[in-house]
């Protein structure tokens, strides 16, 4: 999935030791556009992720693939968002590519048709236009095709 927005605060980092070695911890707010801005919460986990975001200065726009994870604990649910990559972003242009769901908190816009390719591709080809008789001319008598 991908979201754009402001990046308006960064979280604290949170580090420890796993057994298979330290790990860190960071996280960080954007604030989406359009005409309800939503304030969303990423979590970026590793050392890696966590400098990639710090190189970010405040207040410019970024693109953030992530995937949403829940889990249970104590019979209630927890959301978290990972940050699998940030970038940035310039508003007006198009978000890169990506496979699955991208939202950019504003209507989605339709994409403009490529060359060459039909503006409507699943509409049915329309069949031949026959001439259509007048409603009050008769047929002449050996114009219709009736049995008796």
């Amino acid at each position: 999935m991908e979201i754009t927005g402001k990046l308006i605060k960064l979280l604290p980092e949170v580090s420890g030791e796993s057994q298979r070695g330290p790990w860190v911890r960071g996280g960080f707010v954007i604030e989406t556009d359009g005409e309800y801005p939503r304030q969303v919460a990423f979590t970026a986990f590793g050392a890696d992720k966590v400098a990639m975001v710090k190189n970010i200065p405040m207040g410019s726009y970024v693109s953030v693939s992530f995937s949403p994870e829940s889990r249970e604990f104590n019979e209630k649910w927890y959301t978290d968002l990972r940050c699998r990559n940030i970038q940035p972003f310039t508003p007006g242009q198009m978000p890169p590519q990506a496979t699955g769901y991208a939202w950019s908190g504003a209507p989605a816009q339709p994409a403009a048709p490529q060359a060459g390719a039909p503006a409507q591709p699943f509409a049915a080809p329309l069949p031949p236009q026959q001439p259509v008789a007048p409603e009050n001319q008769m047929p002449s008598e050996g114009d219709d095709d009736l049995p008796f």
